[in-house]
């Protein structure tokens, strides 16, 4: 097959249906736009009439200008018994004034008789009274065919004359729903191809991702014919969620060479899947196909000395095709190949055979061996390598902390106190601050002694705080790891301590992240 991929984005309807997201109005807007920009064809809004939010939606979408884009509106077929004039919900797809409707009705006998409780002729009247009454007053119509797959496989005959019927009616696009997400991928090819001979309209998709084949049933849906693929961005939606856009986009477009979007459009992949994570308030998935943090990361020091001559070797695409980049990790499994990679990120002259690049080597593997974890740290090992090279000036030197806690009343919350003198040039700052926890006591002491010489350091605060016990069978004198992570607003970087002693282990992770964040914004040092 060849010829453009159609994109249906319906991550603000269906992908709204998954536990724990909730959109705002402002935020399907903003969802929308980004879409549009991007070069989506079809984005569904959301159900008209079924809740105040959409209908808001609707309204508010008039106002805005559309680069590319054809807003639809979702409803069903009328309702049993009802004339489609008649019918509240079409009127209300019309009163959303858009030009794309899309109806949702059965194509399964079982549902048409258990759920609906009505005749096999009676849901033919209702998918084509619904489409000629909607296709009457302008507008296009897509229509899904609810349980297509499993409809098929129980009574092939009448899921394919509910397509037929729809197409007769006028609908643009009959899509072929797998609602339950139970079909497998044959099975998908069989009846999609006999859905595209049955009809002389476009074809499409939509399928679930309950057996976890929603991506590969898209696509074996496409190598049958189909031309119109629905899905949300990071396969959010009801139950396992829909066919995630993010990995049916590049897999058809990079690899069956079917255009979906300009491949300007394709390398904003990964902020895409980012944004709409955010808006949705959702964690990204760091090993998400194409999109994630963790999905061109590579650990062995063998792979990474392949990489290096060759990078196709362990990737089966260029990162930057996605929007993504490649990221050389840091461990005990890190062989020199690993260090000089990151030497040259970090623009240092480092040559792979030399004495200096074993040592570096044997270092980290020694302090990996005593808790020390830099996968998630890469500012801690950036720092470290430079002091083990001989490149590194530190920005201030301790000269002494104490940090004090203090509790009066059993049923009282303990109160926390810092003090930090520290020597910056030829000067010492000495600060005392308090705190609701001694790290964050020791934090703003620090701060205050710094903030006069670095006044960049106000841009810096502590996203995250996480402690490990690593020898958790020792008790309270079990050794611990803290892993902070810092940001200025643009980056986010990671730093890391060890120690038997909390305090010290959190406050080797806040000087590394602080000096780190002064390195990396280019302040000299006093």
């Amino acid at each position: 097959m060849t010829g453009k991929i159609i994109l249906y984005d319906t991550t603000l309807r269906d992908g709204a249906q998954g536990e724990g997201i909730s959109f705002s109005v402002e935020d399907k807007l903003k969802i929308a736009q980004r879409l549009d920009q991007l070069g989506f064809d079809y984005i569904e809004g959301g159900w008209p009439g079924s809740n105040p939010k959409d209908n808001e939606f609707f309204q508010r979408a008039k106002e805005m200008k559309w680069q590319h884009a054809k807003l639809s509106a979702f409803g069903s077929t009328r309702r049993v018994g009802v004339a489609a004039s008649q019918d509240r919900n079409l009127q209300a797809i019309l009163a959303a004034e858009v030009s794309v409707a899309a109806i949702v009705g059965k194509a399964w006998d079982f549902h048409v008789t258990n759920a609906l409780q009505t005749t096999l002729e009676e849901n033919l009247a209702m998918v084509r009274d619904s489409i000629a009454f909607l296709c009457a007053q302008g507008l296009e119509v897509i229509f899904d065919a609810e349980h297509f797959f499993d409809g098929y496989k129980k009574n092939p005959v009448y899921a394919l004359e509910v397509l037929q019927c729809a197409a007769k009616a006028g609908a643009a696009v009959v899509v072929l729903c797998d609602t339950n997400g139970g079909t497998l991928p044959w099975e998908v090819d069989v009846a999609t191809r006999a859905a595209v001979d049955a009809v002389n309209v476009q074809v499409g998709i939509h399928v679930h991702n309950d057996s976890s084949l929603a991506v590969a049933n898209t696509l074996v849906a496409v190598n049958a014919g189909a031309q119109h693929i629905q899905g949300t961005i990071n396969g959010y939606g009801e139950r396992c969620g829909n066919a995630d856009l993010c990995s049916v986009i590049p897999n058809l477009q990079l690899k069956a060479s079917r255009e979906c979007l300009t491949p300007e459009s394709l390398r904003q992949l990964t902020r895409l899947s980012k944004f709409v994570s955010e808006v949705a308030n959702q964690i990204p998935n760091d090993r998400q196909p194409f999109v994630g943090r963790s999905v061109f990361s590579h650990k062995g020091g063998l792979h990474v000395s392949a990489l290096m001559r060759h990078p196709e070797t362990y990737e089966h695409i260029p990162p930057e095709s996605v929007g993504n980049r490649r990221r050389v990790l840091i461990s005990e499994l890190s062989g020199a190949s690993n260090i000089a990679y990151k030497a040259q990120e970090y623009n240092i002259a480092l040559e792979e055979d030399s004495s200096a690049l074993r040592s570096v080597v044997d270092v980290i593997k020694d302090l990996e061996y005593q808790g020390y974890h830099f996968e998630g740290a890469e500012a801690s090992f950036e720092i470290m390598l430079r002091k083990s090279l001989g490149l590194y000036t530190p920005f201030f030197h301790l000269e002494g902390l104490r940090v004090i806690i203090e509790k009066q009343d059993r049923d009282e919350e303990p109160l926390a106190e810092a003090t930090v003198k520290v020597k910056i040039g030829g000067r010492t700052s000495h600060q005392v601050a308090e705190g609701n926890g001694p790290v964050n006591a020791l934090d703003n002491a620090l701060r205050k002694a710094l903030e006069e010489a670095y006044p960049r350091l106000k841009d810096i605060r502590l996203a995250d705080y996480k402690v490990r016990v690593l020898n958790e069978r020792r008790g309270t004198s079990a050794k611990v790891r803290v892993l902070i992570e810092s940001t200025d607003g643009v980056q986010t970087w990671g730093t890391v301590g060890v120690s038997t002693n909390l305090i010290e282990a959190s406050w080797r992770a806040l000087v590394d992240s602080i000096e780190y964040g002064l390195l990396r914004t280019g302040v000299e040092k006093l």
